[in-house]
């Protein structure tokens, strides 16, 4: 597979967009949309959604973490979860914030309902079953039920085929290590209830650390004890440490066998930490790299 282009994923969320979900309250509902609807949309996972059932044009500014599709980078950016403020958001007028429940500072979407914007939160969950939920709520949000309705089919086709090839085909009990870098002294190993670890199992692949809650720093004796078969790293984390040559000096590399070998899968950091409508594509297309066997593996979005 080709290198990607690369789109970063925030360590706030894989470390807070969980499986486990969160206790918050139900979404706030919001009024009939209309054709002259002004959306801001924050959380990556909820543009993504909002472009695919094609309400992109009520789109005029989205947040940090929204770099797909790639159109959203013309778009003003708001700021990224507490550097969000409600003062720049007034200024660009909007009528319907969608956001997920965890996301932005309670005091600001406090501030925006009291200017009389309308504010919708929805399911923060990194799984399968939040990712229906994130689509049918923004679907709802902005009167493309329809649309939603379609995305949800789509969904359900990819986890179909996933789940047939899983059962067929099993991959070699090889123990994969997710790893979260952001330069070599901001390292982290991440488990199977992280964002990164729910697809890792979706894949039907083996985590190599099975017992890690969520992700935690990276270190020598960790990484060596998991005689990790495969490394599986963010792009753009595995551009922060120079690349796999920088990779494989990393403190416990060179003592697993995926070190010695060199064997290195690497994901787009939104096709694999953000679910949303392209969950079971992405999925599928990590399997395929984690089953090539050898060398590096590009993973991209489509």
């Amino acid at each position: 597979m080709r290198r990607p282009s690369p789109t970063t994923l925030p360590m706030a969320l894989i470390l807070g967009f969980t499986a486990a979900g969160a206790m918050n309250p139900a979404p706030v509902s919001a009024q009939t949309p209309s054709s002259s609807e002004r959306v801001i949309s924050l959380g990556g996972s909820v543009t993504e959604v909002l472009f695919a059932l094609g309400a992109g044009s009520m789109v005029i500014a989205r947040d940090g973490s929204s770099l797909y599709p790639a159109e959203v980078e013309s778009l003003p950016n708001v700021g990224y979860r507490n550097g969000i403020s409600a003062e720049g958001i007034l200024a660009l007028r909007p009528t319907l914030i969608l956001t997920t429940r965890d996301y932005a500072p309670p005091v600001v979407l406090q501030q925006l309902r009291g200017a009389g914007v309308s504010v919708v939160e929805v399911s923060p969950d990194a799984s399968i079953e939040g990712a229906r939920e994130r689509i049918s709520e923004v679907a709802a949000a902005v009167g493309r039920t329809s649309e939603g309705e379609v995305l949800l089919a789509r969904l359900d086709e990819d986890l179909s085929h996933l789940r047939r090839d899983v059962e067929a085909h099993p991959l070699p009990d090889h123990g994969t290590l997710i790893l979260y870098l952001r330069g070599t002294q901001s390292t982290f190993v991440c488990g199977p209830d992280s964002a990164p670890g729910v697809m890792l199992a979706l894949a039907g692949a083996r985590n190599a650390a099975p017992d890690l809650r969520g992700c935690a720093p990276m270190t020598a004796e960790s990484v060596a004890r998991s005689r990790a078969d495969i490394l599986l790293v963010y792009t753009l984390g595995l551009d922060s440490v120079g690349g796999v040559e920088g990779l494989l000096t990393l403190p416990g590399i060179a003592q697993t066998p995926a070190g010695r070998t060199g064997r290195v899968v690497v994901m787009d950091d939104l096709y694999l930490g953000s679910f949303g409508p392209r969950s079971g594509r992405a999925a599928r297309d990590l399997r395929s790299a984690l089953a090539e066997g050898t060398g590096v593996s590009w993973v991209e979005g489509p």
